[in-house]
């Protein structure tokens, strides 16, 4: 009877260290919703993706801008 619960116990030790062997270096995925998410810009009220827009701090949390051009303007503005 104890060969049998030392046989099950390291068969589940087994399987638990092959399944923390698999699961390391995978990269943890974002759904596509919030990769691909949209942001308005406030200057030119276009839409671009929050990835490849250009970012300012903004007194609420981050501003995005389609461009360099539009977060300067937008600074512009609301400093004078």
């Amino acid at each position: 009877m104890r060969a049998v619960q030392l046989a099950v116990f390291i068969a589940l030790v087994v399987v638990i260290v092959v399944m923390l062997y698999r699961a390391r270096g995978r990269p943890v995925r974002r759904p596509a919703a919030l990769r691909d998410e949209l942001v308005k810009d406030p200057v030119c009220q276009t839409y671009v993706v929050r990835a490849r827009a250009v970012t300012r701090a903004g007194l609420d949390g981050p501003v995005y801008f389609c461009s360099a051009e539009c977060a300067r303007r937008y600074t512009a503005e609301t400093r004078g």
